[in-house]
């Protein structure tokens, strides 16, 4: 199969890239290598002969056009989005202009595009999105495919407004499209001011941890390789129309997640002192929702999926990729903006 992988340099759309070239997928990665989309990411597969890369943004339409005509793809699998919270609350123009008119322009390429095939039954349009266009939970109950829209951030909003139109165009015009939602992602290549790598890296450098409020909001943890094969999994095996929540079967509260993080360090890379001393509680982010969890019955049941890796496992594999690749996320800490924001999902 040859797929069209939209933003395929950033994190889960690397994964994504590094695993279907694994499989024998042929890859078209489309990325406009933005602030958080890096060459390195796919560097394993660059040099093999199933992987093509096109520098692109998805909101230029034309391009899109030529791209689809020149490789004629199978399958789309679009990831490119701007997804960090604290960055849409910033400047939410951005988050409207990918999002959404990134995401329309996608469809209207790939639809041109299949029409001009003669709307071949097996190409797919497969979106990925995320947990947070559900809002927020309690203490109990967890998100289900039937779970009502109710997003809290401009991100959130962004990527619901998406996923209503992917939906939009499979009723209108039948594109056949099968949609994701997933958990908080964690793992290798992961961009420096997002959560986990944010605590490991500052740890590391002996600065302050922040914490929003008192670090109680729980997530669900979700290992981005087992993401990456999920994903090939909805895209292979996926109704058509349908939705698959995917999470890791791993709730913790981000205070625990960071004083396991930091514990694991105790023992890896010894500092001075505990790095839990590291930890400061700041001020809350507004319209920080509590709590996600994601039932995954539909995606375990109907396709035979289910995560491999522990959030213990998850976190040691990550913490030992960041202490053997200083070389990879040295130079992103000098980038502007990095650092200065807490990156708690």
């Amino acid at each position: 199969m040859k797929i069209l992988i939209t933003g395929g340099a950033g994190f889960i759309g690397s994964a994504v890239v590094r695993m279907a070239v694994s499989l024998g997928h042929e890859v078209v990665n489309l990325d406009a290598l933005t602030y958080a989309g890096r060459p390195e990411n796919v560097a394993p597969v660059e040099d093999s002969p199933l992987y093509a890369f096109e520098h692109a943004d998805i909101r230029d339409r034309d391009t899109l056009d030529h791209i689809f005509a020149k490789h004629s793809p199978d399958a789309v699998m679009h990831l490119a989005a701007e997804s960090h919270v604290d960055r849409s609350i910033d400047g939410p123009g951005d988050f409207v202009e990918t999002n959404v008119t990134g995401t329309y322009n996608m469809l209207e390429a790939a639809r041109a595009f299949w029409i001009k095939q003669g709307q071949p039954d097996n190409f797919r349009f497969h979106h990925i999105s995320t947990d947070e266009v559900y809002g927020s939970l309690g203490e109990s109950g967890m998100f289900t495919e039937d779970t009502p829209y109710d997003p809290r951030s401009p991100y959130s909003a962004s990527k619901a407004s998406s996923d209503h139109m992917v939906r939009a165009w499979h009723e209108t015009y039948g594109l056949p499209v099968v949609l994701t939602n997933c958990s908080n992602n964690y793992g290798p290549y992961h961009f420096p001011e997002k959560l986990v790598p944010k605590v490991i890296l500052n740890a590391l450098s002996g600065k302050e941890i922040p914490v929003y409020g008192q670090g109680l909001n729980v997530r669900d943890w979700l290992y981005v390789e087992d993401h990456a094969e999920a994903l090939l999994c909805v895209l292979d095996k996926g109704q058509l129309g349908r939705s698959y929540n995917i999470g890791g079967e791993n709730e913790r509260s981000n205070i625990d997640l960071i004083k396991t993080i930091c514990r694991l360090l105790d023992q890896k890379r010894p500092g001075t002192a505990p790095y839990e001393d590291l930890i400061a509680f700041v001020t809350d982010r507004p319209g920080h929702d509590a709590r996600y969890a994601i039932d995954p019955t539909r995606i375990r049941t109907e396709l035979g999926w289910r995560p491999s890796v522990t959030v213990e496992e998850g976190l040691e594999r990550t913490i030992d990729w960041y202490l053997e690749n200083e070389g990879w996320w040295r130079p992103l800490l000098e980038r502007e903006g990095v650092g200065t924001r807490l990156g708690h999902g």
